[in-house]
């Protein structure tokens, strides 16, 4: 295998600001990614899996991370999201994989969110998931959703 072939460019790159100060502009990123999908011709369920999972992280880098990057590459095969946040990072990644456990505060929760489904969300809808977190260091989430 060539080296080329291994690491063939990306077909497309989008990048985004995840503003952790402005509620309105929450899921503006996964919300312009799925508009994006559409126009290239991804399958409907495909892009649903994307929207949820791209959603969740962006959302969870909102509420937890105080903001943060989202960068997606789509080629051929598949679609790779990786959405990074500067926040606190999460202190048990095995206890916020669990479904319902959340460390969202009222506010939050008042406001529809919070409900500890983002990440099991994630898992659900993407191929491969690599979650780095450490406390103070943030969390960086990096999905894979393969086309075929």
């Amino acid at each position: 295998m060539h080296n080329s072939d291994r690491h063939r460019a990306s077909d497309m790159e989008l990048n985004f600001n995840i503003n952790g100060n402005d509620f309105d502009m929450a899921g503006e990123a996964s919300s312009s990614v799925k508009k994006t999908l559409s126009q290239l011709g991804v399958s409907p369920p495909v892009i649903k899996r994307v929207s949820i999972a791209m959603y969740e992280a962006e959302i969870n880098a909102f509420i937890h991370g105080g903001g943060g990057s989202a960068h997606v590459e789509v080629d051929e095969e598949k679609i790779f999201i990786e959405v990074k946040d500067y926040g606190k990072g999460i202190p048990n990644l095995e206890l916020a994989m669990q479904e319902g456990w959340s460390t969202a505060g009222e506010h939050v929760r008042r406001m529809g969110f919070g409900a500890g489904m983002g990440l099991p969300n994630i898992k659900k809808n993407t191929d491969e998931l690599e979650i780095d977190t450490a406390p103070g260091k943030g969390t960086q989430v990096r999905m894979i959703i393969r086309l075929k």
